[in-house]
């Protein structure tokens, strides 16, 4: 059985920071140790594909061509960051009702990523903002879920949502997936509803699982995402570089 870590992120609220976790986490657990990371983009959106430096539009084989057309999955030739990347385009969107009458939907990803887990150390996935076929389709692919969460009072809410699916998957389709924490995100202890949401976040939800410290509002995620770099590149001393560290380096506890 392989040791791989397959880390899906997954909230099924959008703007969340979802998609630069995935890329930062990456980017850090492949600096430690020389960790090899693979990321997969399963949003149709495309955002991670375009962080990482690439042109969607242009791509001839991208993540949908695995999940619809059982190819291999096709990884960009080159590593970006010291990562390798599984891409997306537009093309994905389609994939939600392609896989309505597909025979197995569930197993797709998980099935394309069996040939070449032994290749990588941990695979990261950055799931679509909704409760669709995609991210059940990532759900099942995974040894863990990893969510996170705006400290915003709606984002919180959305948690009981998130739990039951994840708890369905685990009756079901995946037996052996784990929670591997909560990474509450975009805080400004500046607020007192931030400070209080927060805190909630702790209280309630530290009994499931690991409740990471906080990654705070920054403007320089943006300006990251921008220059297609990892915050680390592009603003090395800001202060969420040294809570992405520690957040990777205890991601590399997970059993």
């Amino acid at each position: 059985m392989s040791t791989t870590r397959i880390l899906a992120l997954f909230n099924q609220s959008g703007g969340v920071g979802k998609t630069s976790l995935t890329m930062n986490l990456g980017y850090h657990l492949a600096r430690r140790k020389k960790n090899r990371v693979l990321l997969v983009d399963m949003d149709p959106q495309a955002s991670l594909t375009t962080f990482m430096g690439l042109d969607p539009d242009s791509l001839n084989k991208t993540v949908y061509e695995a999940i619809v057309g059982e190819e291999d999955l096709p990884i960009y030739p080159e590593l970006i960051h010291n990562m390798a990347l599984v891409p997306a385009n537009i093309n994905l969107s389609a994939a939600e009702l392609e896989l309505v009458s597909a025979l197995m939907r569930e197993m797709r990803l998980k099935n394309a990523l069996a040939p070449i887990l032994d290749n990588y150390d941990y695979v990261l996935i950055d799931c679509p903002p909704s409760l669709g076929i995609l991210s059940v389709v990532s759900l099942v692919a995974a040894t863990h879920v990893l969510v996170p969460i705006q400290c915003q009072f709606k984002s919180f809410q959305g948690t009981d949502l998130l739990l039951k699916t994840v708890a369905a998957l685990k009756k079901g389709a995946n037996r052996q997936l784990a929670i591997a924490g909560f990474i509450p995100t975009m805080y400004d202890s500046r607020t007192a509803q931030e400070s209080r949401t927060s805190k909630a976040i702790f209280e309630q939800l530290s009994p499931l699982a690991t409740v990471f410290d906080p990654i705070p509002k920054t403007i320089a995620f943006a300006d990251a995402s921008e220059a297609r770099l990892p915050i680390a590149l592009s603003s090395p001393k800001n202060p969420a570089v040294e809570v992405l560290k520690k957040t990777a380096s205890k991601l590399e506890k997970l059993k």
